[in-house]
């Protein structure tokens, strides 16, 4: 990436720290009760513990990793090495599928979080093709528009079909831990499914390089996967932190062998009306290694207006968020990809209902009984 640009620095309170807390306690979860494809989920007695391992993950830390997956470790290493081979291409090869705002899929080394330059290059890859979106962020326009996978690099001519098979077997999974979610919340099984009928998931290839300056950049700054889910595969390098809840530190994810990372984003955290909680998380870079991860970001269908969940919510525990819709959402984050934006992109604490509000409802309630 040559000289460092100002625009990789990130402001002094920011800045991670060279010295490394490892993390203790990442649940380290065996899903081998659900590999098979004809698991019924309601009818294993099976479950019970995993269930309740699951549901402790997403409330206590919002991480966890997951071994015995399913997920065969030869369509792992296919796409692993198809994206080494990719970003080891000269920069003007891998330039020549690069995304935009009109084609968003494809090659990107310029994107910002928090309005930092990421210490970066990514390759992304919708799940279902085509998949619709709105065509625009602005709230009046109802048009949509479709995205294809339609920008793939001469080199390595099997990145394609590793991504396409990769991303079936991982979609599976993404399905069985969304129903283990639900189970976990008292709720059937499949009372999410429906939400992605017709979903804008996608899979990104991470790379990034070594890095001059570890203790001024990030590889991803702080950020909070604004999704449902997701599946995260990485090399040996790590560098993967998370923010403690307890006592606000960052702790380092130590990589375990064929295990996927999985995390909670931001729509379980509404539907589940603040039961579970997105953690905020970050990209360490190191000086002499590069690292290359995988995430599978698990996400519903444009149409989906996302809320707290009915069954989830009464008199004493009143809905926190107002709805929001989310494509929009979802085309508005992608925004701050292409450029550097004015003001924070949107979030959902901007849906959140004060407290006070919340207050009120609550006495209100109580008072009628």
């Amino acid at each position: 990436m040559g000289e460092v640009d100002p625009a990789f620095i990130q402001d002094l309170e920011h800045r991670p720290k060279l010295e490394i807390i490892k993390a203790e306690g990442i649940p380290l979860i065996d899903l081998s009760v659900i590999s098979s494809p004809n698991t019924n989920l309601d009818d294993s007695q099976a479950l019970d513990g995993l269930v309740k391992e699951i549901g402790n993950a997403c409330q206590n830390l919002g991480f966890f990793q997951v071994i015995n997956h399913g997920v065969p470790l030869d369509k792992r290493q296919k796409i692993e090495n198809a994206s080494r081979q990719f970003f080891g291409q000269p920069l003007e090869e891998k330039r020549k599928v690069r995304r935009d705002e009109r084609k968003v899929l494809g090659y990107y080394d310029t994107e910002h979080t928090k309005n930092v330059r990421d210490w970066k290059e990514v390759f992304d890859f919708a799940v279902k093709t085509p998949t619709i979106v709105p065509s625009s962020y602005e709230p009046d326009d109802r048009e949509v528009t479709e995205w294809f996978n339609d920008q793939w690099p001469e080199y390595p001519r099997e990145l394609r079909e590793a991504l396409e098979e990769y991303a079936k077997d991982v979609e599976k999974l993404a399905f069985k831990l969304l129903g283990l979610v639900a189970l976990s919340l008292g709720l059937p099984e499949n009372r999410f499914h429906g939400f992605f009928e017709d979903q804008t998931s996608f899979i990104r290839l991470n790379h990034y390089p070594p890095c001059p300056v570890p203790q001024l950049a990030l590889g991803v700054g702080r950020h909070k996967d604004a999704g449902a889910l997701t599946i995260l595969a990485e090399d040996d390098v790590g560098g993967l932190e998370v923010k403690r809840k307890t006592d606000g530190e960052w702790i380092r994810v130590k990589p375990t062998p064929d295990a996927f990372i999985i995390n909670i984003g931001d729509i379980i955290q509404v539907w589940s009306n603040d039961a579970y909680e997105s953690v905020e998380h970050r990209v360490m870079v190191n000086s002499q290694r590069e690292r290359f991860s995988i995430p599978f970001f698990f996400n519903p269908a444009h149409y989906t207006d996302v809320k707290p969940l009915e069954e989830l919510t009464d008199e004493q525990n009143p809905v926190r968020y107002r709805p929001y819709n989310w494509g929009k959402f979802f085309v508005t984050r992608k925004r701050s990809n292409f450029k550097k934006l004015d003001v924070e992109n949107i979030q959902i604490y901007h849906f959140r209902i004060p407290e006070s509000e919340l207050a009120d409802k609550l006495e209100g309630a109580l008072s009628i009984k």
